[in-house]
């Protein structure tokens, strides 16, 4: 049998939000697989929103080396990915849903419907099933079922039934006909044709807004039992910390609602949103057992990104916050050498730019030299934490076209290219740097909810200048890399990376 790939992406699915790991959203069959799998406890995003994440999940490269820095920055074309791996190596990766990229305007044709958003598949997948702003797959897969098509189709996710209850109101469909049932089938139909040697990357919208989730899962978790936030007492408070949260706290798309119950339902519906995520992967993940394929199949599950849900009174993913970059991660590894870390929880620090690493590491395949992240394959086949692993998680932010319009100069005395930050976040301590303006400092053993900024406290002011070093070395040490490693001489091309000459022949692309 041939090794096969189940690569799943969640939309928006903060980090702790899984049953196994104490939390009240109930996950029984991601709780399963990482009964069978490990799953590690402390892995980020490594930027945020869901185009950068996803350039640096596809591509294993920090933002500040793929630069694809806000949601339609182009993703640059002489990148390699995951999939272009794969594809070279004989496999044909197939995208059910959307992988977010922008694609590089100097590949295509000026007129190529490709342009038109960011919403283009990734270079090197096949997408067979493709759901991101176009949604007329579902569409059309409902009206074969008597289901009412309205306009604009994107209403599919917004109508709602009619209730008197003081539970989310329902999706006006049942749980059968939403989109996330629809992915999971078409992913079901397509192994069963395919059966041997596949590579499916399946990419669901669940649980990113609209938070309207079909019953059952609407009604799962009370919402006057969830009016509890990580929060200063008022919004001043809050916005005191930091220049950019004060703007951010002024914006309408990243205030959250004044209103605790309109605030909790939201959160009850996003809640519900994760259990219908969960049980429709168990039926995948039966479907799996069923046709004997689970034991030949590396299963990843992880997010692009968390999400604030009124948390420091913002929505939506964002800033600074650990709960816009702390994100699952579950890895099934189905060979025998993986049998003694079955069922663990992993504490060192994993990040997004690992899984490109670890997919290829799986099969075999070299890894590039462009990838900034490192294999977990050896980490899942060991019960001893990795040599030289990292000590801290890293990410970034570009949030130069976040303002609506609004003149970054003018409003916080920064120009368009310095609309960026930076995050060292370790066990204990959160250094977080600005282009031009103040940077921040907490300590988490003390202020786990990251209220108090310790950036002016004389009795950290060692410690911000070792952070602070700590992020020159970080992104020194992860400077673009593609042809350092090579070097032109009378001998040929040499390889010193692995100390071995290269023919001439020899294509340098990777």
């Amino acid at each position: 049998m041939s090794k096969n790939i189940l690569f799943i992406t969640a939309d928006q699915w903060r980090g702790e939000c899984l049953s196994a790991l104490g939390h009240l959203v109930q996950t029984p069959h991601l709780d399963a697989l990482a009964s069978e799998g490990v799953l590690f406890k402390n892995h980020f995003a490594n930027a945020v929103p869901c185009g950068p994440s996803r350039a640096s999940l596809y591509t294993g490269m920090y933002l500040q080396n793929h630069r694809s820095g806000t949601n339609g920055t182009p993703l640059d074309a002489r990148h390699t990915n995951w999939a272009l791996e794969l594809r070279k190596n004989g496999y044909d990766p197939a995208l059910f849903g959307y992988t977010d990229t922008a694609n590089d305007p100097r590949a295509f044709d000026q007129n190529d419907p490709i342009l038109d958003n960011y919403e283009g598949p990734l270079p090197g997948i096949n997408p067979v099933g493709m759901m991101g702003e176009n949604i007329e797959p579902w569409a059309n897969w409902l009206a074969k079922k008597g289901h009412k098509i309205p306009s604009p189709r994107s209403d599919l996710y917004f109508n709602q039934r009619e209730q008197d209850t003081g539970a989310p109101a329902a999706l006006d469909m049942p749980k059968e006909h939403h989109v996330t049932w629809f992915m999971v089938d078409q992913v079901m139909d397509y192994i069963e044709e395919k059966q041997d040697k596949f590579c499916v990357h399946l990419s669901l919208l669940r649980p990113h807004p609209p938070w309207i989730a079909p019953e059952p899962y609407n009604s799962m978790y009370p919402p006057e039992t969830l009016e509890d936030y990580v929060r200063h007492e008022s919004v001043e408070q809050e916005a005191a910390q930091h220049p950019w949260l004060d703007w951010a706290l002024k914006q309408a798309n990243f205030i959250a609602p004044n209103k605790p119950e309109e605030l909790a339902r939201m959160k009850a519906a996003y809640f519900g949103l994760m259990s219908e995520v969960d049980a429709n992967l168990g039926r995948l993940f039966n479907y799996l057992k069923e046709k004997n394929l689970w034991k030949d199949t590396l299963i990843i599950f992880t997010s692009d990104h968390g999400e604030q849900v009124g948390d420091h009174y913002l929505m939506d993913k964002m800033g600074y916050f650990d709960q816009s970059y702390h994100i699952p991660l579950i890895v099934y590894n189905p060979d025998e050498q993986a049998n003694a870390t079955r069922g663990t929880i992993r504490t060192e620090f994993t990040e997004s730019v690992d899984i490109m690493p670890t997919l290829l590491d799986w099969l075999g395949i070299k890894i590039p030299i462009q990838c900034d992240g490192h294999s977990l394959i050896s980490t899942i086949q060991t019960a001893t934490q990795p040599q030289n692993w990292r000590t801290e998680a890293h990410w970034e932010y570009d949030f130069r076209n976040i303002s609506k319009g609004e003149a970054h100069e003018q409003s916080l005395g920064i120009t368009h290219h310095q609309c960026t930050l930076n995050v060292v976040r370790g066990q204990r301590y959160k250094y977080v740097h600005f282009t031009n303006m103040p940077p921040l400092f907490f300590d988490l053993e003390n202020d786990p909810e990251e209220l108090i900024n310790q950036v002016n406290n004389p009795d950290y002011f060692q410690l911000v200048l070792e952070y602070a070093q700590k992020m020159l070395s970080w992104r020194m040490n992860h400077d673009e890399q593609t042809l350092t490693h090579i070097k032109l001489t009378d001998k040929g091309i040499i390889c010193q990376d692995v100390a071995r000459y290269w023919p001439k022949s020899v294509a340098l692309a990777s």
